[in-house]
Order: C-alpha cells, then structure tokens, then sequence
C-alpha cells in the first residue's frame, strides 16, 4: 500500500494550515534507498527548503561508510537498535536523541542492530549527492 504524503510550503502567520495529516506508518512499507541495509518511510517533504522528515531504517551491519556532512542540520532519534557514530564512538539507543550541526563532518557509521531512526533535516541533505548513493532520489 502506497501512501501519498502531503508536501505543504511552510505556514506563515497569514495562511495557516488548514488540515491535519495522520500516516499509519504500520501500514507503510519502507522503501529501500540505493545503500544497502538502508531504508526509509517519507513523513514529511517541503519542496520549498527540502526540509523532511523521516523514519529511517538501517539493518544490522550496515551503516553510512565515509566521513560527511549535511547541508542543513540533522536530527535525530533512536526509536529501537543500537545505530554508532564510529569515528567518535557516539552511540544512540532507544530514546538517544541526536543533533548533527549543519557542516559539521561526522561519521562514518554502523548499526550494531537492526535500528529505526526518526530522522529530521530543517533543510536540503548534502551539499552534494554521497559517493555511496547511486539514486539522485536517495540523497534528497
């Protein structure tokens, strides 16, 4: 089952939103990126500033291979796993709550366990598409 996830401008103080949105991720299938072990399920996009928000899922042994850095600030939060920044042995567990600065290098990393992540940017990814990507889609 596909399920069609609004993309809203951001509201101002002039036009609110008008509509709650509720997506039943126990009926959302993940969809695979072009990274191995890697897979997300899309909550939320804002084509205007390429902010999104994501639940993330990394098999055990996978994990993002090089040292990186995001366009914009990520954040996120362990919901189930054992997901490790190895370079600075930064672990995040069930209820690890994580915020990456924008430019700031980190990585690389690996899930120690099978792990999902709600995973939020307040703007676009990278400054460029990953090396280890091969989907433009996936970096986005």
């Amino acid at each position: 089952m596909e399920i069609k996830v609004p993309s809203y401008p951001l509201p101002d103080l002039e036009t609110p939103l008008t509509e709650e949105v509720l997506i039943d991720t126990t009926e959302s299938e993940w969809r695979p990126k072009s990274l191995e072990g890697l897979s997300e399920i899309r909550l939320f996009t804002n084509e205007e500033t390429g902010a999104t928000i994501s639940l993330v899922k990394f098999a055990k042994g996978s994990g993002i291979p090089e040292p990186h850095k995001h366009a914009s600030n990520q954040f996120m939060f362990c919901l189930s796993g054992e997901y490790v920044y190895t370079a600075t042995n930064t672990v995040l567990r069930p209820g690890s709550f994580y915020w990456n600065p924008k430019g700031n290098v980190h990585g690389p990393t690996m899930a120690n366990a099978d792990s999902v992540l709600l995973e939020i940017y307040d703007g676009p990814h990278y400054p460029q598409k990953p090396s280890w990507y091969t989907d433009d889609k996936d970096a986005k």
